[in-house]
């Protein structure tokens, strides 16, 4: 895959910046100024992807995330962009999300959030066993203090707060 070069690092520096900052128009400004080469680069589609959500335009983050999967099947993130976008955009929601992050598990088996977000799916639409087993998987590939706290703080996992607090 092709490195960014200057100016386009510094513009995609600054727009992740101006993300952080919860200004998404000085970041997308930013991300304009991108060369057409770069712009269509992995990183600067996950910043794009990012700005994306941030801004709620689902629809638009699925495309994103698919052309992430094009250049770059081997990151992670595309499979989990694309889930994430899929459970709200208009048309989409949990079976969707569901069928687009499976097969990243098998691809992806040593990244704990594909787990962690097949459990959030599991569970929401009632399938609490699969759940509880995509759960301790996440937990066993991940850092478990940190999955612990990430599951006590979701609700998507909420059926299994006592569970976990005890691990």
């Amino acid at each position: 895959m092709q490195t960014l070069d200057v100016p386009d690092t510094h513009h995609l520096s600054f727009a992740i910046g101006w993300m952080e900052l919860g200004n998404t128009h000085e970041a997308q400004s930013e991300l304009a100024r991108l060369t057409p080469a770069a712009a269509n680069h992995p990183d600067a589609l996950e910043v794009r992807w990012s700005l994306a959500a941030a801004e709620k335009d689902w629809r638009t983050a699925v495309q994103l995330a698919e052309k992430l999967l094009e250049l770059d099947p081997k990151r992670a993130s595309g499979w989990l962009h694309r889930a994430y976008a899929l459970r709200r955009v208009a048309g989409g929601g949990l079976n969707a999300a569901w069928e687009a992050l499976l097969p990243a598990a098998q691809k992806f088996p040593k990244e704990p959030t594909i787990p962690y977000n097949l459990a959030c799916y599991a569970c929401q639409v009632g399938k609490l066993e699969e759940a509880r087993q995509w759960l301790l998987r996440a937990r066993s590939v991940g850092d478990c203090a940190r999955i612990k706290h990430m599951a006590l703080a979701d609700d998507d996992l909420k059926p299994f707060w006592s569970e976990v607090a005890d691990w």
